[in-house]
């Protein structure tokens, strides 16, 4: 829960920027949000704080599936993870390459990222208006996994786009996009699942981090009444900083949230409603009610990572930026807690 509340004045950038100066500190120009992303994330120096991800996560009434590349300068994690909702069959992969090998993220959010090893290859190929990500894991639990997802970005849809400046040394660009139509398949041995009605939400990353972290962060697409509905809500990392990433986008139009969320859950029992709600207006007033519990924990060396990811529906209501509510009826997502030190 936030100790301390606060609405900010956050300044809406128009133009594109550089986020980093020549000498690798922050440029206060970037620092703002924006409706499309506009930052090249030059990050240079600072090494070992470096850290860099492209994040995907699709989801239908029927299943979650995530895919992430990652590179945290000393390490980079390749992964992925599926949920049958149904039979709540759940397994995840993950690939590690010490100081990154193999690993080449670049710095505008259109740009192309793969990877390939023999146990997981991934590609996430930009073609104009769209995203075709491709997967092939010859053991996914003794079957092989495939996917073949497009993901189209409709015209003049917006997206959350922001850098969080905790210093001049220490800052975070990030481009939460939601509510992004998806076609494809994904096939585990001889079970092939449609993402069609589905939607994909990307999470861009581009930073330098402290070693430390703590954020709850919480997510999700779908259709509510007759309204697209998409949430990017979180709390903890970015308190203080007189910027955050809440945001949400209603039928392709974004508001943007500036005041710290309540959290309200038990780290004791995960599992329990969790709400979610400004404190200062009427924007957002969530209960979240999960359904499936992932839990992924790494201790390797001077990373150590535990995160309690909640799998469930939002039910409530959300207000854009022109006072207007709508109704949230079991929007399926996702709601986590996240310690790291890395």
């Amino acid at each position: 829960m936030v100790s301390e509340l606060k609405v900010y004045k956050e300044p809406e950038l128009k133009k594109a920027v550089d986020l980093c100066l020549a000498s690798g500190r922050l440029n206060h120009d970037a620092v703002g949000w924006s409706r499309r992303p506009l930052h090249n994330c030059n990050l240079t120096g600072s090494p070992l704080r470096k850290k860099r991800w492209n994040y995907w996560c699709i989801t239908t009434d029927h299943f979650l599936f995530s895919v992430t590349l990652s590179n945290i300068d000393y390490m980079g994690l390749a992964f992925i993870y599926f949920l049958d909702f149904k039979s709540s069959f759940f397994h995840e992969k993950t690939v590690i390459r010490f100081f990154g090998k193999g690993f080449d993220l670049g710095n505008l959010v259109a740009d192309n990222a793969v990877f390939e090893d023999p146990q997981l290859a991934i590609s996430m190929l930009t073609d104009g208006p769209g995203t075709t990500i491709d997967v092939d894991c010859p053991d996914f639990q003794g079957d092989q996994l495939s996917a073949d997802l497009i993901i189209k970005t409709p015209v003049d849809h917006e997206t959350l786009n922001v850098v969080i400046p905790w210093s001049e040394n220490r800052f975070q660009f990030t481009s939460k996009q939601h509510c992004l139509p998806v076609e494809g398949t994904v096939k585990i041995g001889k079970k092939s699942y449609s993402t069609t009605g589905g939607y994909a939400c990307l999470d861009f990353g581009r930073g330098i981090w402290p070693f430390s972290s703590f954020w709850n962060w919480a997510g999700g697409s779908g259709k509510s009444s007759s309204y697209t509905i998409g949430l990017n809500l979180g709390a903890g990392w970015t308190d203080g900083t007189g910027m955050n990433e809440n945001g949400i986008v209603i039928d392709g139009v974004l508001s943007k949230i500036s005041e710290d969320l309540i959290f309200d859950y038990s780290s004791s029992a995960f599992m329990q409603p969790w709400s979610i709600r400004t404190p200062a207006s009427k924007m957002v007033n969530l209960t979240f009610t999960p359904f499936f519990e992932r839990v992924a924990k790494t201790n390797a060396l001077i990373l150590r990572s535990e995160v309690h990811q909640m799998i469930g529906r939002f039910s409530g209501t959300v207000q854009d930026h022109n006072g207007d509510s709508y109704p949230v009826e079991d929007l399926i997502g996702w709601a986590e807690e996240h310690y790291a030190r890395w």
